[in-house]
């Protein structure tokens, strides 16, 4: 591990940790209805920290023509939203933006209004950008988190093979410009930062687990009787899961092994078509945008929990497949390694061949071996707990050290 990334903890505190409630300000370019990961941790900060007694504000997207301020419930919460006037990107299913200089002169006003203790922005792209000369200007303390992978993005521009390295080349280095406005830079894990502190040119990043709350996800007992391998997230081109429905083409028949897509995503057509083509239309299920309780369902359900992604920062779905006490098939790539401990394999990424032989071995392990993986994913979600990651934020919040 490089000597400039650190590994951020600290204990769980109760409420607030005997200080005053603060008043925080969240601010990203995607929020629920979004359904990303980024998203998702956004969401699940900002309720999480309203439960433990702060006062939490966002500033986001509108997910439709409709802006303003607006009390909005969020896994039962209550959370104030500042939906900013946004517009649909036209290359993409769901994305909707905020002219880039329309960010100041609508965030500004709220910082004003708000006066938050800290701001805490979730990406450099948009509203980040705009919102933290405004914090800066005002004395108002910068907590920033990176889920963002310009690979991502650059999915839905214009860019050939070509000039794609030279466009990712500026976009981290535009990156670079806001974070380095921020008093704390963090990112999902230690490769992440690791990663990030190299393509922002050295500056410190602190690596802080999005965390998830474990205990809403059920581990059943025993194997299941069926082999279905289990995806969860969006289905865009980035996930590669068209290398995943190769792989299970190449699977043993006597397997029967089948594959459930939980998601959505502008990949649907293309992949529905593919297993038309190679004679899986009865063995890969597409079930779309779920309930968190159908989703939950289908990872218990599951017998092992497959991402072939090469742009994960961190995975929440990966670790909420552990949760469920999966074992776990990912490809080499990016921060998914580390969540590869006994409890899964890792495969050659973009290789159908290799993925196809690391979900056979889990599909035909042993009892005794297929049980200690299970076993050890949910060992390993323990580093994962939502309310680490609450209490170290609140650490960097008021400016206080962390371990």
């Amino acid at each position: 591990m490089s000597g400039d990334v650190t590994t951020a903890t600290a204990e769980p505190t109760g409420a607030t940790g005997g200080h005053r409630p603060l008043r925080v300000l969240i601010a990203a370019d995607t929020f629920p209805p979004d359904v990303n990961g980024a998203a998702t941790f956004a969401e699940q900060l900002a309720v999480g920290l309203a439960e433990r007694g702060h006062e939490v504000h966002v500033v986001a997207p509108a997910s439709s023509r409709q802006y303003g301020t607006f009390d909005e419930e969020h896994q039962g919460v209550t959370l104030v939203v500042h939906r900013l006037k946004s517009y649909k990107w036209p290359l993409h299913a769901w994305l909707r933006f905020v002219w880039p200089w329309s960010v100041k002169k609508w965030t500004g006003p709220i910082l004003d209004a708000v006066k938050p203790d800290v701001l805490h922005i979730q990406s450099h792209v948009v509203i980040g950008r705009g919102i933290v000369p405004e914090a800066n200007a005002r004395g108002i303390r910068v907590v920033a988190t990176n889920h963002f992978m310009p690979e991502n993005l650059l999915e839905y521009t214009p860019f050939g093979k070509w000039t794609l390295p030279i466009a990712l080349k500026i976009a981290w280095s535009d990156a670079a410009k806001t974070y380095r406005l921020a008093d704390t830079i963090t990112t999902p894990t230690n490769l992440a930062a690791d990663y990030l502190r190299k393509a922002i040119a050295g500056q410190r990043v602190l690596a802080i687990s999005c965390g998830i709350d474990a205990s809403r996800y059920v581990a059943r007992e025993g194997r299941p009787a069926n082999n279905d391998i289990v995806f969860v997230g969006r289905v865009a081109p980035e996930k590669n899961l068209d290398v995943l429905v190769r792989a299970v083409a190449l699977l043993p028949g006597s397997l029967a092994a089948t594959l459930t897509i939980v998601g959505d995503g502008e990949m649907i057509p293309k992949l529905t078509a593919l297993a038309k083509e190679l004679g899986l239309e009865d063995r890969v299920r597409f079930l779309g945008f779920v309930s968190d309780e159908a989703k939950r369902t289908a990872l218990t359900n599951g017998t092992v929990f497959a991402m072939p992604s090469t742009a994960e920062l961190q995975s929440i779905s990966s670790l909420e497949a552990m949760a469920s006490g999966l074992p776990v098939v990912a490809a080499d790539s990016m921060a998914l390694p580390h969540l590869i401990d006994g409890n899964g394999y890792l495969f050659v990424p973009g290789d159908e061949h290799d993925l196809a032989a690391k979900l056979e071995a889990v599909l035909t392990a042993p009892e005794a071996e297929y049980t200690a993986m299970r076993q050890r994913s949910t060992a390993m979600i323990e580093a994962h707990d939502i309310n680490r990651t609450l209490s170290t934020f609140e650490a960097l919040y008021r400016g206080e050290p962390v371990a």
